[in-house]
């Protein structure tokens, strides 16, 4: 069994932008050190949303052998900064320090694991990184530009309700491009973050990279989005090694209530692990 994870903050530093707060979940002892993998968040309420399963499955690779470090981004979760302060490339940056950290202290392949959005970071910052990176994408988004577009709807919906939507999103474009913040679902976002996130897409890495991609279905033979399907290919032509794996289970990151998918966690292991895979 693995020990228990060990707390601390990451100072961010020549930066200015304070402490990143992380969990770094040791190996088991007795074992091989199979890699290092560094976990990337969604945004906002996906991010509270998913924390169990996250913590769920760095604790089930913890006990076969990988050293995992959750960390929260700026302004997110118990890090430093309003998440109204936070851009797309401070979070870049965030990611890339988290590796160079990890990769100080184990000497294993580097893995970037994100979630949702986190998928987007973790291909950006991996072009950041002078070593070679592998990929766990969970549920990857292709497109930051459909997400942001996504969120900024919650502003819309939460107006329709009083029959005061008409222009809203327009308005909420308008403010962004003016370069100020604007307020959604509770969270204050930032013109520089919202534009990096539209500006951000699933890129092909370098021919040779390796990544295991996992969707979550809410019942077995669903199909998966076209674009996905897409990117997913464009990464196999480019010549990266692409495992796939499709597990029953309820979108955990968006559900009213905490839920768990424990099919993932399973053909996540057996994925990496070099199990069967599309």
């Amino acid at each position: 069994m693995s020990s228990l994870p060990e707390a601390f903050f990451l100072l961010r530093e020549p930066s200015g932008t304070g402490l990143r707060y992380c969990l770094l979940h040791h190996p088991a002892a007795g074992l091989a050190l199979r890699g290092a993998i560094v976990y990337v968040h969604p945004l906002c309420e996906e991010m509270n949303k998913s924390r169990r399963m996250a913590a769920l499955q760095a604790r089930r690779l913890a006990e076969q052998g990988w050293a995992v470090l959750q960390i929260d981004l700026l302004g997110c979760g118990d890090s430093s900064g309003d998440f109204g302060e936070a851009t797309w490339q401070a979070w870049v940056d965030d990611v890339v320090a988290a590796a160079h950290w990890l990769g100080t202290r184990f000497d294993a392949p580097l893995w970037l694991w994100g979630l949702r959005a986190g998928c987007l970071l973790a291909n950006e910052a991996a072009r950041n990184l002078e070593v070679g990176v592998r990929f766990l994408f969970w549920q990857p988004v292709v497109s930051g530009k459909l997400l942001l577009q996504q969120f900024l709807m919650l502003k819309l919906a939460g107006l329709m309700k009083d029959g005061s939507s008409q222009g809203v999103m327009q308005g909420l474009r308008d403010e962004l491009a003016a370069g100020r913040t604007v307020e959604v679902a509770g969270y204050v976002l930032a013109p520089q973050l919202a534009d990096g996130l539209a500006a951000a897409a699933l890129r092909p890495p370098a021919a040779g990279a390796q990544a295991v991609w996992l969707e979550v279905m809410p019942r077995p033979g669903a199909l998966s989005a076209p674009a996905l399907v897409q990117a997913q290919q464009q990464w196999r032509d480019a010549g990266t090694a692409v495992r796939l794996g499709v597990a029953t289970g309820p979108a955990f990151w968006q559900t009213t209530e905490v839920e768990d998918a424990p099919e993932l966690l399973d053909l996540t292991l057996e994925l990496l692990h070099g199990g069967a895979g599309a």
